[in-house]
């Protein structure tokens, strides 16, 4: 029986928020009444990722003295640069940046700005695909990511375009082994409720930032709108899962084939991944896998990709 990483390893899951914006951009509320609406909301820790542009001075939120023993905050932003293939500005999220990260350079490009930040040692992801109309050779050209935004709660509420996970199996099938993770992109603008509807559970040994970081990058995670993951494990083709309540578990991979089971507040379950193997619409297993986990209030819990040559 192999326990599957995150939940296997030491520490506890953190909740945050990696994408979140406030008046030192385009959003509504100044950068510290943000900060107190996550941490009255139960999080533990929040990136202000305000837009990196010109237009608002450059700003990079130095929220370090809004951090206490029990909730914590990320360094970053939301990066920008020309031009994805439909000719609008790249959107990438950086966590972990230094404070003095240098502003987009002229003729600095997308995939050159994500790589800037990388060699800074930030955790980098390509956030809102769907909404960003966002093309599989647009993300490939991002080849320092370390993930993709699968869930925009923000996107979701105001323009139906709030999923990701579309791109994020298609790199797995070409063999990148990216991680997903929720987030909001809050704004907190009048009428929108844009707010505390995806998030991250990180597991670390503190809440230190860079214990957070280096979580991220290693993919220790797993990401909800609601539902919890306790455990997750496989030996040979059966996955054990224990969760909180939910009507629905299913696994899916590179192909069309899916297992599932479905009922009333399950908590535990078993599921036979052979399920996933030979048929006559799908000649080979994947390489590799994924679990989401469905409520009765139809929230969702999501694994990152789980790669069977790691198992």
């Amino acid at each position: 029986m192999t326990d599957i990483s995150p939940f296997s390893l030491p520490g506890q899951f953190w909740r945050g928020n990696l994408h979140t914006h406030s008046t030192l951009s385009d959003g509504a509320l100044p950068l510290e009444k943000v900060i107190e609406s996550y941490s009255n909301a139960g999080y533990d820790f929040l990136m202000m990722s305000e837009h990196f542009v010109e237009a608002f001075k450059w700003p990079i939120a130095d929220t370090r003295a809004m951090r206490s023993n029990k909730f914590t905050t990320l360094i970053g932003a939301e990066l920008h640069a020309p031009k994805t293939s439909i000719g609008e500005l790249w959107h990438i999220l950086a966590a972990g940046l230094p404070l003095d990260f240098a502003p987009c350079g002229k003729d600095e490009t997308g995939p050159e700005i994500a790589k800037r930040a990388a060699d800074a040692g930030a955790f980098v992801a390509i956030v809102h695909p769907a909404w960003s109309q966002l093309t599989l050779e647009d993300a490939r050209s991002i080849d320092v990511a370390h993930a993709v935004e699968i869930y925009n709660h923000g996107c979701a509420v105001q323009t139906d375009r709030g999923e990701g996970w579309y791109l994020l199996d298609q790199m797995s099938n070409d063999g990148k082994r990216l991680t997903g993770f929720a987030a909001d992109d809050a704004h907190f603008s009048s009428g929108n409720d844009d707010a505390f509807g995806g998030w991250v559970h990180v597991k670390a040994e503190s809440l230190q930032p860079d214990d957070l970081l280096n979580a991220l990058k290693s993919g220790n995670y797993y990401s909800s709108q609601g539902p919890q993951i306790h455990s997750l494990s496989i030996s040979g083709n059966q996955l054990d899962i224990v969760c909180s309540p939910v009507n629905s578990i299913s696994v899916v991979g590179g192909t069309s084939r899916s297992v599932k089971t479905s009922g009333k507040s399950i908590t535990r379950a078993t599921l036979n991944l052979a399920d996933l193997d030979i048929g006559w619409l799908v000649p080979d297993r994947s390489p590799w896998l994924r679990v989401t986990i469905i409520d009765g209030a139809g929230k969702r819990a999501w694994t990152n990709p789980i790669w069977q040559d790691e198992l």
